[in-house]
């Protein structure tokens, strides 16, 4: 897919052609007298586009409603997106195209850790912040890379909670793993490893799977052998419900719990009846309870919209990103650098989102990102596990 230009100043446009307005006069790159353009690398086709889109549509609402109020300083906050379809190679280039034609001011709304892994290097060069990946992945929380700012919680926290409740609340003691064969599945690996250690235990056993494929058989094989009461699974929602539907037709029934990057209302959809009861972990509340302020708020953007866009837990992490966004640019004033907005993040350390409160930098220690657990019900809806 072409790169694309979102703009929401007057309703979603999609432009094909893509550049920096001649007029603009301020001196950041990204930024001119009437906008703020902003960058998303992400798969909008293939596989695992169900995330891509789910991110986009999420900042494009929070992005709409700030536009709605007049925009951050007189300025309106624009998007473009760029389909890297999952791929490294893919992303590298759409982040440059980003970076030196689009000229961009900040990257937003990443998707998956081993394209991050291969395009943060690019943007800590220019100096361009990174704003909200859709990862969990250690090397992004690492203290030398100043320019990425996570509002998720981190996949051993996702791990940690899963082998808590699995151990603590359902007293189950033979675990193994199915995992994406590359740096997403091996962090989310890691993780687990860990908070087995701490328990003084070890995986049954460990299946893996190519990404972008739904070729899970082998895998299957190796874990049904070992008959484990729980399968903890890192990937996307397409193999991930794969491998699910192909245990269940092989009377293979262990408890599955999945990462909270698999998309969980697309795994939900492919799973259909034969959801019932697979754990989901989530790093963002829950998007279908509007008593919390910053759900509401978020249906209702989404509602203005799209009337057709359906809460789940992958727009709402975009809208949250593209609300923190809008948030540390109205702090940095009417001429907002790159360096700054990062540094406000950093310093400032604590964001009150409609009353969902983000941390960063050593606040993050005091006030950890949350990890809660899901259920998939047998009507493809959601319903937060009660303790862990």
């Amino acid at each position: 897919m072409p790169g694309q230009r979102l703009t929401i100043a007057a309703g979603l446009t999609l432009l094909l052609a893509v550049a920096v307005s001649p007029d603009a006069k301020a001196d950041e790159t990204g930024v001119s007298e009437n906008r703020i353009l902003l960058g998303q690398a992400a798969a909008l086709a293939g596989p695992s586009s169900a995330l891509g889109q789910g991110m986009r549509q999420g900042i494009l609402a929070a992005f709409a409603e700030i536009n709605a109020r007049g925009g951050v300083h007189g300025r309106k906050l624009e998007l473009i997106s760029r389909d890297d379809g999952y791929d490294p190679d893919r992303s590298m280039a759409q982040t440059t195209e980003l970076i030196e034609r689009d000229k961009v001011f900040a990257l937003i709304g990443a998707v998956g850790t081993p394209t991050t892994a291969a395009t943060v290097p690019i943007a800590q060069a220019k100096g361009v912040p990174f704003i909200g990946p859709f990862s969990g992945a250690a090397f992004l929380r690492t203290p030398d890379l100043h320019n990425v700012v996570n509002i998720r919680a981190s996949y051993a926290a996702e791990a940690e909670a899963w082998i808590k409740h699995l151990t603590e609340d359902l007293h189950v003691r033979s675990i193994a793993i199915f995992y994406q064969d590359d740096a997403f599945g091996r962090d989310g690996l890691a993780g687990v490893k860990a908070a087995l250690d701490k328990r003084h235990m070890e995986l049954t056993a460990e299946g893996t799977f190519e990404r972008n494929t739904r070729a899970v058989g082998s895998a299957l094989r190796t874990l049904k052998r070992t008959e484990p009461e729980a399968v903890v699974m890192v990937g996307t929602y397409g193999p991930c419900a794969e491998f699910i539907k192909l245990a269940h037709k092989s009377g293979f029934d262990p408890i599955f719990v999945n990462i909270s990057f698999v998309g969980a209302s697309s795994l939900a959809k492919e799973l259909g009846p034969e959801g019932k009861g697979v754990i989901v972990s989530q790093v963002v509340p829950f998007p279908w309870d509007a008593s919390v302020k910053v759900v509401a708020d978020y249906q209702a953007a989404e509602k203005a919209l799209d009337p057709n866009l359906k809460p789940d837990f992958v727009s709402l992490e975009g809208y949250l990103s593209g609300r923190l966004v809008a948030a540390a640019l109205e702090m940095a004033g009417p001429n907002p650098t790159r360096a700054e907005m990062l540094r406000l993040i950093n310093d400032v350390g604590r964001f009150d989102i409609s009353g969902d409160v983000m941390t960063f930098g050593p606040k993050t220690q005091d006030l950890p990102p949350k990890v809660f657990l899901t259920v998939i019900q047998a009507d493809g809806t959601f319903k937060a596990v009660d303790r862990l």
